[in-house]
């Protein structure tokens, strides 16, 4: 079968009691954030039913410690807490979970180098390496402290070490709080292709704090937003209208209505995870503009873009080809780019780029979601909050989509330049 779409796929998940209706109707209620300031307590939790591996989402500000410290060592089953994360974050809230952790547990650390390039099999091993040296047991309870690329390494580490060990993701950035950290996708990168080595392993709880988007970079906080935006494309058009109407409030850091978006984000997140663990069919969906997004990373440089700024290229390449094929109205494409733009995201490539088509294809055919040596894409058909994942689309429109995105790019030579230049 080489199409999954949302009608052909849900009546079978009702059949097996895995999910409702992907009608953004039947989940959780919706509602627009209060002005509520923030108080110890005021938090919110989404769950992630996986049975007996279901596991709560925290979603709130302003915790005191004492608090905190009672939501994340509840959910540490041994005496040892290994909290890992990189030499950004680690100046900012180190300390602070170090205490809060060792209230009641004994806590060792270990700080990595950041950055998209550091998302490797050696950096990853470094955590394994200390875990080792410090005679951690399979009682130990790994815990990853900031952004996607840490919480994907250290959620690896801990599926692999001593053959699978607890770990808590407590994210620091728009887009680990709202994807990465929700699902239970663990992994590096490998020169060949983004996150094409890691593992399906969920964690004992996700602790969202939103204050420390307050030492958030602007770019970065753009750049997770972008997978915001993915949510209301896919599933939930009501959404979606809600981020046109609040974006400008969002980038001015209003975390009430971050508070509302990460939530509801974490619902859609949650339904589909529940209803397709392994990514078989529903949960592609949730990578739309991931397959044109990831070969921009890859063909780019791992680091040249933010995850988030070459995933907003790439959905606007996906809205683009899905227009292209007669499957969206062009309406519906300028509210898109109209939405990315004001969230002050990229839609085009730069003109000293390294892409042409033949990186593009190149890279995509090293994507997770080919199968039988297939691509399938995730493209948007019909209303607003509508998509389908299929291997059945205009190999032409895709091509005319990737030749019109890099007409104007310098192509491979520019990034031989670069290398060069280094």
């Amino acid at each position: 079968q080489k199409t999954t779409t949302m009608a052909k796929l849900l009546p079978l998940l009702a059949i097996l009691h895995v999910a409702t209706s992907f009608n953004p109707s039947t989940f959780l209620t919706r509602g627009t954030p209060t002005s509520t300031a923030l108080k110890a307590s005021n938090y919110d939790t989404v769950t992630v039913d996986l049975d007996d591996r279901s596991y709560p989402i925290y979603i709130g500000g302003k915790f005191d410690d004492d608090e905190g410290s009672k939501l994340l060592t509840q959910h540490v089953k041994g005496n040892r807490v290994f909290l890992i994360t990189n030499d950004l974050i680690a100046p900012m809230h180190l300390e602070r979970y170090e205490q809060m952790f060792s209230k009641e547990k004994q806590v060792d650390t270990l700080i990595l180098p950041d950055g998209e390039d550091k998302k490797t099999i050696e950096v990853m091993s470094l955590i394994l390496d200390r875990a080792l040296e410090l005679n951690l047991d399979r009682k130990a309870t790994f815990v990853a402290l900031g952004g996607g690329v840490i919480g994907d390494m250290v959620g690896f580490a801990a599926a692999i070490y001593q053959r699978g060990v607890n770990f808590i993701q407590v994210p620091t950035t728009v887009m680990s709080m709202v994807d990465s950290s929700v699902g239970g996708k663990t992994g590096v990168n490998h020169p060949l292709g983004k996150n094409m080595v890691g593992a399906f392993y969920q964690p004992q709880c996700v602790y969202i704090d939103i204050d420390t988007l307050n030492t958030l970079p602007d770019r970065e906080l753009q750049s997770g937003i972008s997978e915001v935006i993915k949510y209301g494309l896919i599933n939930d058009a009501d959404f979606f209208i809600w981020l046109e109407q609040n974006m400008e409030g969002l980038l001015a850091r209003d975390l009430e209505g971050f508070k509302y978006a990460i939530k509801r984000s974490c619902e859609i997140k949650a339904d589909v995870v529940k209803a397709d663990e392994k990514e078989a069919g529903l949960r592609a969906t949730l990578n739309l503009g991931h397959t044109f997004g990831h070969a921009i990373e890859n063909g780019s440089g791992y680091g040249a873009w933010l995850h988030g700024e070459a995933v907003a290229i790439g959905t606007a390449m996906a809205a683009t080809m899905s227009a292209k094929m007669g499957w969206i109205d062009e309406a519906l494409v300028k509210r898109i780019y109209d939405l990315l733009i004001l969230a002050k995201l990229p839609v085009e490539l730069p003109v000293d780029s390294p892409m042409d088509e033949e990186a593009f294809l190149t890279a995509m055919m090293k994507d997770k979601k080919v199968a039988d040596g297939q691509l399938r894409l995730i493209l948007l058909k019909g209303e607003l909050g509508n998509c389908e994942f299929t291997g059945e689309f205009d190999v032409e429109a895709m091509k005319s989509t990737i030749n019109e995105f890099v007409a104007e790019c310098a192509g491979p030579s520019s990034k031989s330049q670069l290398v060069e230049q280094s």
